[in-house]
């Protein structure tokens, strides 16, 4: 059996690493949300990109929150909900095209959620 070449080896070594973009988020809920899921924090490993598609992908595994982290169009945010990466306000950044990074903390505070 012949080893493969190092330039077919480094190819796809390139083009798995292109697909293999999994992070390991910490999401932390409020009010409502937290009451949806009966969850105050989960580590979710995921393969989406942004913010906009992680919430979207929530919203799939959690069907409680369903139509409520991103309006019916999923250009924005539903609501007045709240979404911060690592503290910061996730409008004040790229609002939903947001990029996500590795261990990242996700925190999502309904509207009617007041302190």
């Amino acid at each position: 059996m012949s080893r493969p070449s190092i330039a077919a080896t480094v190819a796809y070594k390139t083009s798995h690493e292109k697909h293999s973009h999994i992070v390991q988020l910490e999401c932390v809920f409020f009010g409502p949300f937290r009451d949806a899921i009966d969850e105050k924090t989960v580590y979710h490993e995921t393969d989406a990109t942004t913010v906009g598609d992680l919430l979207r992908e929530l919203e799939d595994e959690y069907p409680p929150l369903a139509g409520e982290l991103v309006d019916e169009d999923a250009a924005t945010l539903a609501g007045d909900t709240v979404v911060t990466l690592d503290k910061k306000n996730v409008t004040h950044i790229d609002g939903l095209a947001t990029e996500l990074r590795e261990d990242a903390v996700i925190r999502l505070v309904p509207s009617v959620y007041g302190g």
